[in-house]
């Protein structure tokens, strides 16, 4: 049997840790770290951005979720149906500051969310009408937290050419977490070393940089940034065996 890389124990290790039954049962002040109270949405404030969101529905058709992240790998919500697309207007950015789940106060990292301009491949998930608020319930848990993204309405274009509607969590520059500096050699040291109830923040980049690769979605930029947070764990473990002899 062929042992399993890097990556792909990374992408085991994500499934493994964020799955359906941890979200439903999960304390959101307690499951994913040490969050500022002051950041913290309660389940109330969840249900309102819910229930706004969907009274900007556009129609009655399908709602689709675009996944850009780590909903490509592991949506956890159960969808009907699942397809390639491109949404136009929007790129992969590590803005927001990591200080719980894969990362702390103490030692933030960095988490993946849309910036404004250029255009982004991933995947659309097409939601059961007839279990719709439950899944999105679901998903409110996961990504809205501390409200940190703003669900929005999107025009998508699906690999076989079909134009849908789909809801899209984008970063909202707004919010305390916010980053402006994405660039490579500010993001690379944080996301090589943070890391907290969930795994770590490189576990995160490498499940992405997998996914990406399977379904022939590469990024340069993102393929750069997981070889030089690699590179920059290999000297750290170098130096740590160095300074042990």
């Amino acid at each position: 049997m062929k042992e399993p890389n890097r990556q792909d124990v990374s992408a085991v290790e994500e499934v493994a840790l964020l799955t359906r039954e941890f979200l439903l049962k999960a304390d959101c002040k307690t499951s994913f770290g040490d969050i500022d109270e002051a950041l913290l949405w309660s389940c109330e404030k969840r249900a309102a951005s819910l229930s706004a969101t969907l009274a900007c529905r556009p129609d009655q058709s399908p709602v689709w979720i675009f996944g850009y992240g780590s909903l490509m790998w592991n949506p956890v919500f159960e969808a009907e149906e699942v397809a390639s697309g491109r949404l136009e207007g929007w790129h992969r950015a590590f803005c927001l500051r990591l200080t719980a789940g894969r990362g702390t106060v103490a030692a933030p990292g960095r988490m993946l969310a849309l910036k404004e301009g250029g255009s982004t491949s991933g995947l659309a998930f097409r939601l059961p009408e007839d279990r719709l608020h439950e899944e999105l319930e679901l998903l409110w848990k996961r990504e809205m937290i501390t409200g940190c993204y703003l669900p929005t309405w999107c025009a998508l274009t699906l690999d076989d050419g079909r134009q849908v509607t789909a809801l899209v969590f984008i970063m909202d520059p707004r919010h305390p977490l916010y980053e402006d500096d994405s660039c490579r050699s500010t993001i690379a040291p944080l996301i090589a070393q943070a890391s907290g109830p969930l795994g770590t923040n490189a576990q995160y980049l490498f499940s992405l940089e997998q996914e990406l690769g399977k379904r022939g979605m590469q990024e340069a930029a993102l393929t750069r940034l997981a070889a030089e947070v690699r590179a920059l764990q290999q000297s750290a473990a170098q130096r740590s065996l160095t300074s042990q002899d």
